[in-house]
């Protein structure tokens, strides 16, 4: 007697030709900001700080972004470059505006107005450019709150509403990690001049005595 077995197993669905599309474009897109950085990088491999350290180096990669091109919308992982040569982002911002100021002229005066702002990122200690760089530290550390807010709808009154904020994010800082360079930040609000990322006329000793 024949006994007739089911295959239960379930073969999965081939990929559709707009999926395909998608996936080469997002590949094809991934390598080329990979080899355009590798070769930035290269260009700037004899560049080295007092120490001998690069001053042009990796730094992971970005958070993932949404791209939109004619294969549809990606998902892009752009990698990083830690860039810490403070002429270049002079001439990097002259070249900029000389571009872009036929085109886009009031945006590039907008910037122009704020170019030593933009340019006291250089400032600071090079261990908190990556947190210069994002609002990270503040939204997380408000996040906790907002969300209790929402739950309760507001807390009645501004007194009570400090003070709820307060207490969450008393309760919160328990599991904040320290900041990149934490034992630099004496430093800055002493006021002490940085240049590159690097404190001017200080050693590594001053900067472990700091600590």
């Amino acid at each position: 007697m024949l006994t007739v077995v089911e295959n239960k197993a379930q073969e999965e669905a081939p990929c559709s030709l707009g999926e395909l599309a998608r996936e080469g474009a997002r590949r094809m897109l991934q390598s080329a900001l990979a080899e355009e950085v590798a070769a930035y990088i290269e260009r700037h491999e004899d560049e080295l700080d007092e120490r001998g350290h690069r001053l042009v180096v990796r730094n992971g990669n970005a958070r993932v972004r949404k791209v939109t091109c004619g294969a549809g919308t990606l998902e892009i992982r752009s990698p990083r470059v830690n860039d810490r040569r403070t002429d270049d982002a002079e001439e990097s911002f002259d070249a900029f505006v000389d571009e872009f100021s036929p085109k886009y002229e009031k945006a590039v005066e907008c910037l122009a107005r704020d170019r030593e702002r933009l340019l006291s990122f250089f400032d600071f200690p090079a261990e908190h450019w990556k947190h210069l760089r994002t609002t990270n530290p503040i939204e997380s550390a408000f996040a906790t709150v907002r969300l209790r807010q929402r739950v309760t709808k507001g807390a009645g009154n501004r007194t009570k509403g400090l003070m709820m904020a307060f207490k969450l994010l008393a309760m919160a800082q328990q599991r904040w990690r320290k900041l990149n360079g934490a034992h630099l930040l004496p430093l800055v609000r002493a006021g002490v001049e940085f240049e590159d990322g690097r404190p001017v006329g200080r050693n590594d000793d001053d900067q472990k005595e700091a600590a």
